[in-house]
């Protein structure tokens, strides 16, 4: 991570909200075995998302939970099916759109609390583990497929799902792909590449295709990136999911602010909200928090 003349801002966190102990579920899971091997973990939030009225809807991977959060931060349980949630996106027109490591892309029916299948496969062949999703003003899907990739076996993909149903692989080569976004003029993809410690720039060409893939900034630490997302300035916010940061780089990779979590250290996920979009919302998941902190200060 780099800077050129002035070190990187400190913005402290606090603690928005904590999942209710009625929710939390101290037993083994399939998913932590595989995936935080002996340790017991009674939740791991991710996938923060605002809806227009203000609710944050966040999901609990290892037991398949979707919750609502409030603006007075009361917790309700929207959904619990047989699946792992781990990315969640809100559309513009109020579409609850999920990525799922076993079930690949759903939607949550919210006042039915129900899940249903937008796309299970590609060409009859499963997906890796679908990982997290980002929505693009037209309506087109991007998504990682994840599994279980790293530097060991570089075959992450990550896809577009064109609103008339068409599936682009953008990228089969990816070292553990996690959070994505797209830049505001919707000509680069940002991908987080875990195992790696990086993010990956791709931009397009005239026919929608991705060249000249690169590094554009690059972490440290035991994990690595995990979910992002950008301001309209272009400033890309980073969530790690081992240094207990979020770290914020300008468009031109420089680090400008780190953001500290004042709860666990691995911070995996992030979403811009408050009435002014000056809120930065960000889920710990080991300790079951959404963490707060003041964004505004980016600007002056």
């Amino acid at each position: 991570m780099m800077y050129l003349e002035t070190p990187p801002k400190l913005i402290p966190t606090e603690v928005f909200s904590a999942m209710p102990a009625e929710f939390r579920r101290p037993v083994r899971t399939e998913w932590a075995d595989a995936n935080r091997p002996g340790a017991i973990t009674d939740c791991f939030i991710e996938g923060p998302s605002f809806d227009a009225d203000g609710n944050l809807y966040i999901v609990d991977i290892p037991f398949g939970r979707i919750f609502k959060i409030t603006p007075d931060r009361k917790w309700s349980l929207v959904v619990e099916y047989d699946g792992w949630p781990n990315g969640l996106k809100i559309a513009r027109d109020g579409r609850i759109l999920v990525a799922d490591y076993r079930n690949g892309i759903m939607e949550l029916d919210a006042r039915a609390g129900r899940m249903q299948n937008v796309l299970r496969s590609r060409n009859s062949e499963s997906f890796r583990g679908c990982n997290d999703l980002h929505i693009a003003s037209n309506g087109d899907i991007y998504f990682t497929d994840q599994g279980q990739t790293g530097l060991h076996d570089p075959t992450g993909r990550v896809y577009r799902l064109k609103t008339d149903g068409r599936l682009d692989c953008l990228l089969d080569t990816g070292i553990s792909p996690n959070g994505l976004v797209l830049d505001p003029h919707e000509a680069v993809l940002f991908v987080a590449m875990t195992r790696d410690n990086a993010v990956w720039r791709m931009p397009f060409m005239k026919d929608g295709s991705v060249s000249k893939v690169g590094r554009f900034c690059s972490t440290f630490g035991p994990s690595g990136p995990d979910g992002m997302t950008m301001d309209k300035a272009g400033r890309l916010f980073v969530a790690h999911a081992s240094l207990g940061h979020v770290f914020v780089f300008a468009p031109n990779g420089e680090l400008i602010a780190r953001i500290k979590s004042c709860a666990g250290q691995s911070c995996t996920n992030v979403a811009i909200g408050g009435k002014d979009l000056d809120r930065l919302y960000i889920t710990e998941s080991v300790t079951g928090t959404v963490l707060v902190a003041d964004i505004s200060g980016l600007d002056g």
